[in-house]
C-alpha cells in the first residue's frame, strides 16, 4: 500500500506552541469497510480552538492525545466508497485526521458541491467559520438596525464575517484589528465604518469611545484580553457581549489579569454569553443556506490567506497567532 503521511502531537505545548510540539509520521493507508470511504486530503482547516485542545484541560471537547493524530476541518476527496451515499470523485467534508489519505465513516461526512462554491469556502465562509458569525450574532446578539456593532479580531475568519453580516442587517459596524492594513481591508473591502489597530493605539478604551460615540450594543468577543476590557467601558444599556474565542490568552501560562465584568454588566443590565456553535446544531441547514445567498449574491466577501503543501500544517497554524493570516487560514495539500 501507498505510504502515508500523517501528523502527531508529539507534546503539549507550555505556552505558545512551537513546531517542536508536532511530529510527522508515515503510515500504511487502510481499505474502507462497510459503510467507510478512503479520502484523499485537499483542504485542512487550521483554528485557534485548536490550541484548547493540545492542552490537557477540561473542556467542551476532550483533548487530543499525546502521539496520535491531531483532527481539524477537512475537504477531501473520495477515492474509493462501500457507501450508497458518496461516490469516487465526491468531495466532502469533515473533521478528519491530519493525513494525506484515511479511511473514515461515511456517517459523519458531508457532500460539498464545488460548482457551488470554492472548495475552501466550506471550510470558511459555507462551514463552521460562517455559521459562528452568523449563528452567534443572530442568536445571542440579538442585532437591531441601526445599533453599534464592535467586532474585534476583525480581519480574522470568524470576525469579518460578522463584520460583513452586521452590515447587512443594518447596523453600524467597528473592527478591531493589528495592523494598517487590516483596519484599511476592513472598511474598504468588508464594509465596515470603521477600524482601530490595537498595536498603534496607546488609549483602546479612547479609541473605542471616539469610534463608537454612540456606545456599544453589542460586542462580538474573539480575543478576550484587554483589548475586550476596554470594550466593557463603552457597553449600552441592554448591550449584548458575544464571547466567541480568546485568542488574546490562550497561551498563557498564568491565569490573566482582568478588569471585572461583574459592575458593567449589572450597571448596564447587560448581556455576556459565550457559546459553540454546535450549540445550535439545529439550525446549521438554514444557516448555510442564508450564508450561501448572501454569498451569491455578492454581500459577503470569502477572504482567506491559502498555504500549500502538507507539511506546512503545523506553521500554518503557528502563524495564526502571529496574526499572519487575512480571513480564514485553510492549507491546500492535495497533490
Amino acid at each position: 500500500m501507498p505510504s502515508n503521511q500523517t501528523i502527531l502531537l508529539k507534546s503539549r505545548p507550555s505556552g505558545k506552541p512551537t513546531l517542536a510540539d508536532f511530529d510527522m509520521t508515515t503510515s500504511e493507508v487502510g481499505t474502507p469497510g462497510e459503510e467507510e470511504v478512503l479520502l484523499r486530503s485537499v483542504y485542512v482547516s487550521v483554528d485557534p480552538y485548536l490550541r484548547g485542545r493540545m492542552s490537557n484541560a477540561p473542556s467542551y471537547v476532550a483533548p487530543f492525545e499525546v502521539g496520535k493524530p491531531i483532527s481539524s476541518g477537512i475537504i477531501a476527496e473520495v477515492m474509493e466508497s462501500k457507501s450508497d451515499r458518496f461516490k469516487k470523485g465526491d468531495y466532502v467534508s469533515g473533521s478528519l485526521e491530519w493525513k494525506e489519505q484515511q479511511v473514515a465513516g461515511a456517517k459523519g461526512l458531508q457532500k460539498v458541491d464545488p460548482d457551488k462554491a470554492p472548495l475552501s469556502a466550506y471550510l470558511g465562509v459555507l462551514g463552521m467559520t460562517g455559521l459562528t458569525a452568523y449563528l452567534g450574532l443572530t442568536e445571542i446578539g440579538k442585532p437591531k438596525s441601526g445599533e453599534t456593532l464592535v467586532v474585534s479580531g476583525a480581519a480574522g475568519a470568524v470576525g469579518s464575517v460578522v463584520g460583513q453580516i452586521g452590515k447587512i442587517l443594518g447596523l453600524r459596524v467597528v473592527g478591531i484589528a493589528g495592523t494598517d492594513e487590516k483596519v484599511d481591508m476592513l472598511t474598504s473591502e468588508f464594509g465596515f465604518d470603521a477600524g482601530i489597530n490595537y498595536n498603534t493605539t496607546e488609549n483602546m478604551a479612547k479609541a473605542i469611545g471616539a469610534a463608537c460615540p454612540d456606545g456599544v450594543d453589542v460586542y462580538f468577543d474573539n480575543v478576550g484580553g484587554e483589548i475586550s476590557d476596554a470594550v466593557l467601558f463603552h457597553i449600552n444599556k441592554f448591550s449584548r457581549t458575544i464571547n466567541c474565542g480568546a485568542i488574546a490568552v490562550y497561551n498563557s501560562k498564568e491565569l490573566p489579569r482582568s478588569v471585572s465584568v461583574r459592575p458593567f454588566l449589572v450597571k448596564n443590565s447587560a448581556l455576556m454569553q459565550g457559546f459553540i456553535v454546535s450549540n445550535y446544531a439545529d439550525k446549521f441547514p438554514d444557516g448555510v443556506r442564508q450564508l450561501a445567498q448572501w454569498l451569491q449574491e455578492s454581500k459577503i466577501t470569502h477572504k482567506e490567506t491559502v498555504r500549500e503543501g502538507f507539511d506546512n500544517i503545523p506553521q500554518a497554524f503557528l502563524d495564526l497567532f502571529d496574526g499572519k493570516n487575512t480571513g480564514k487560514m485553510v492549507v491546500n495539500v492535495k497533490k
